[in-house]
């Protein structure tokens, strides 16, 4: 029994539309088409080959395709239906979407009709040119022309809402199907699903998964693994090792993917040794991690210092016949300069030009970065030089390291003429006056500092926590107590809500000066913002109640 569709009520205007554009994209390969030469079958070698090339839809180039189409378009008989489908399905895999269009046109005027199957496809190219619209009015064409949709259909079509963000006409879509008799396939699932995750609704997601059996349909692994790498980007490795031991207990294995993205979870709460685990177990179940795998769990173990465990790691994806790319040598990189192993990143260097992998903005980052952190940042410009030749442009990362590096080496000078040029170039940020306003308190210029700090709101800046702290830092270094008060009574009012660097900085210089009685005011206020005081807190009071004692004992 054919049903009432929705989309029934497109205005022919629409539909005029449609047509308009399915005519604008075939003209001219239709030209190609009806005026193509002959002379490339002029050999029963050729002939074979082509009819056969199109037969088993095997090309993997678009001219081969288009010649092959051309040979069997004029012979007798035609092919089926069938057949030119399996070949649009083949140059749809090629992404050839308007390749598709044309040669459809072409098969329909050589009279033969279309089917669900055949109309399937230019649904699905549409949606992949966010198109989705003109893939409803197919959907149209087919009830015109008798035919039913099917749950492949539908599918694509909630695969072309979701590709457009279109989430919750999706999700509309989906129920307008299933509450329609329509029985949802574990791929029409495994799409809304991904959707989902994808636009933040794992939890609506998570209740589809539970109540996919209840309608005949069970999930699989790609169901699964789409939720639990939402969750773990979420940060909620917990429920998704949680639903990992459910999907195994279910007898549903798990694949790459799956593994990689619980990896990629518990390494962001530093849980490296069961990142570890999981890896080792991978490999026992005959999974095989991927570069990616093997590139999350070596980026996670630098970051946490564990080097010697990142260079093991990478010498087993060396072993196992993996090419490590610039993301695996990059993190590599970033491990080695923070533990000061420089002779190792010089030989992942040349390695890097050994195996032709280019370095990337990230690369020329750490090591710019690095050089600048040891005092080395008269080697930066050299750096940058070499980036530049290499195609490779220099970011506000990359001034903001240079400029930082100036100001530890104490050339404050060279530190204001970079960012003066950055300021002009407007790529200035908030990094950039923290960075300078930071180096000029340590060469106690206080006044330059504050004339920047005043600078910033004029070139629409909001001054944040980072900067109000290192003022204030400098301004009790340089004794300008009442100073201090006006900013940190600026900083309350501007909703920038002082944390614990800052209350550290303040109680301290507060205890320093003997004023015991407005620090301990500071602690009270603290704990009501649930602040918990540190180690140099308590520290900064036991002195300055120390030296209060001392200051009014009578003996």
């Amino acid at each position: 029994m054919m049903m009432k569709m929705p989309w029934r009520r497109k205005s022919r205007s629409f539909h005029l539309q449609l047509q308009g554009a399915i005519g604008t994209i075939q003209s001219p390969f239709l030209f190609l088409f009806t005026n193509y030469c002959h002379s490339s079958t002029s050999t029963l070698e050729d002939a074979r080959f082509l009819t056969n090339n199109f037969k088993s839809a095997s090309f993997t180039r678009l001219d081969d395709a288009i010649a092959s189409f051309n040979h069997v378009i004029h012979k007798h008989p035609l092919p089926s239906r069938a057949q030119f489908s399996r070949f649009l399905s083949a140059l749809l895999k090629m992404k050839q979407y308007h390749t598709v269009f044309s040669m459809s046109k072409t098969i329909e005027l050589l009279g033969i009709s279309h089917d669900v199957y055949s109309l399937s496809i230019l649904i699905n190219c549409f949606c992949h040119l966010h198109l989705v619209d003109f893939g409803f009015s197919v959907v149209g064409k087919m009830l015109k022309l008798g035919l039913e949709p099917d749950v492949v259909t539908f599918t694509t079509l909630i695969n072309g809402l979701c590709i457009e963000s279109k989430i919750d006409k999706a999700v509309e879509f989906f129920d307008d199907m299933v509450a329609r008799g329509y029985q949802p396939n574990v791929r029409t699932f495994n799409v809304i699903v991904n959707g989902l995750c994808k636009f933040g609704k794992t939890n609506v997601a998570i209740g589809l998964l539970k109540g996919m059996a209840d309608r005949g349909c069970e999930p699989n692994v790609v169901t699964y693994s789409a939720i639990i790498d939402a969750l773990c980007k979420d940060e909620l490795a917990g429920e998704a090792l949680e639903l990992f031991s459910q999907m195994r207990n279910k007898g549903i294995s798990p694949n790459v993917i799956t593994y990689t993205s619980l990896i990629h979870g518990v390494c962001k709460f530093g849980q490296k040794n069961q990142a570890l685990a999981l890896m080792n177990e991978m490999v026992e179940q005959n999974i095989f991690p991927n570069v990616y795998t093997f590139n999350v769990l070596i980026d996670a173990l630098c970051k946490d210092g564990m080097v010697s465990e990142a260079q093991n790691t990478f010498n087993v994806m060396i072993q196992r016949g993996l090419e490590p790319d610039v993301i695996t040598y990059t993190s590599l990189i970033d491990g080695l300069c923070i533990s000061d192993q420089f002779k190792e990143v010089l030989a992942l260097l040349k390695e890097m030009v050994e195996r032709n992998i280019s370095l990337d903005v990230f690369t020329f980052n750490i090591l710019i970065d690095t050089l600048c952190k040891k005092g080395l940042v008269s080697n930066a410009p050299n750096i940058i030089k070499i980036m530049i030749q290499r195609g490779v442009q220099p970011t506000i990362v990359t001034y903001n390291s240079m400029m930082d590096g100036y100001c530890l080496s104490n050339q404050i000078d060279k530190a204001r003429k970079l960012f003066d040029l950055m300021v002009t170039n407007e790529i200035a940020n908030i990094f950039s006056y923290n960075i300078l306003i930071n180096g000029y308190c340590k060469c106690k210029m206080i006044d330059d500092a504050k004339e920047l700090f005043d600078e910033m709101s004029h070139k629409g800046l909001v001054p944040d926590v980072v900067t109000y702290s290192t003022l204030i830092k400098g301004m009790f270094q340089a004794g300008r107590p009442q100073n201090v008060k006006e900013l940190f009574k600026d900083m309350c009012s501007h909703g920038q809500q002082p944390d614990i660097v800052t209350f550290s900085i303040m109680i301290d210089g507060l205890c320093r000066q003997g004023n015991l009685d407005e620090a301990l005011t500071l602690l009270k206020a603290m704990e009501k913002s649930q602040l918990k005081p540190n180690f140099v807190i308590y520290s900064s009071l036991i002195n300055g109640t120390c030296k209060d004692m001392t200051t009014t004992s009578p003996f």
